[in-house]
């Protein structure tokens, strides 16, 4: 299946249907999650349309960071307070993040929650983002920001399940092959979130 925009959009939950239920991995993560709520969280997932082809926006975390330090991630994080919803906070974070402005950024629709292992329950916005953006990442935050083909991220046979040790308990990932950036391993909450995604294409294909 070659990705393109209008099979992405056919897999989203509409915007005016914003996901509440549980977390679609739940069940996978249920005994390694810490006993206080989950934090709700909601990240950008941004295509960017390509001569050559749709492109995903990939961040890596600096090392100083207190979650997720050091990892491919998508723009994000918490919700926070003056947030008017989750769809405010992936936008906001991503023009804290890497600089993107509101005007760049056309929202399609909602994958399905996800649960992560250090205490959040992550939202993702799909959107598609102008091809022209400049990249201005926060030093604090972000030590790189990079795009990776849709179509590579959505074959099956370059995303594979690695196993770790997550607090003395063996626990199973996702993880992509190479993808062609040293030190840009994309693994974890960050494949599950595009696992889901192609999951969900393959339904409206």
């Amino acid at each position: 299946m070659r990705p393109d925009l209008s099979i992405v959009r056919a897999a989203l939950h509409p915007l005016a249907q914003v996901p509440s239920g549980a977390a679609w991995n739940l069940d996978e993560v249920a005994d390694l999650l810490p006993g206080t709520a989950q934090v709700p969280a909601a990240v950008l997932v941004g295509l960017v349309p390509r001569t050559a082809g749709v492109q995903v926006l990939l961040t890596r975390r600096t090392e100083l960071l207190r979650n997720h330090a050091g990892q491919v991630s998508f723009p994000g994080g918490r919700v926070e307070p003056g947030d008017r919803d989750a769809m405010a906070a992936a936008i906001r974070e991503a023009g804290e993040e890497v600089g993107l402005a509101p005007a760049q950024i056309a929202p399609m629709g909602w994958l399905d929650p996800l649960a992560t292992v250090t205490g959040f329950t992550v939202l993702p916005l799909v959107a598609t983002l102008a091809p022209d953006y400049v990249a201005r990442p926060d030093p604090g935050e972000v030590a790189d920001v990079f795009e990776v083909p849709l179509q590579f991220l959505m074959g099956a046979a370059n995303l594979r399940q690695v196993e770790f040790d997550w607090r003395g308990r063996p626990r199973k990932v996702f993880e992509y092959a190479d993808h062609g950036r040293p030190g840009a391993r994309i693994w974890g909450a960050t494949a599950s979130i595009l696992y889901n995604l192609r999951q969900r294409m393959e339904h409206a294909a």
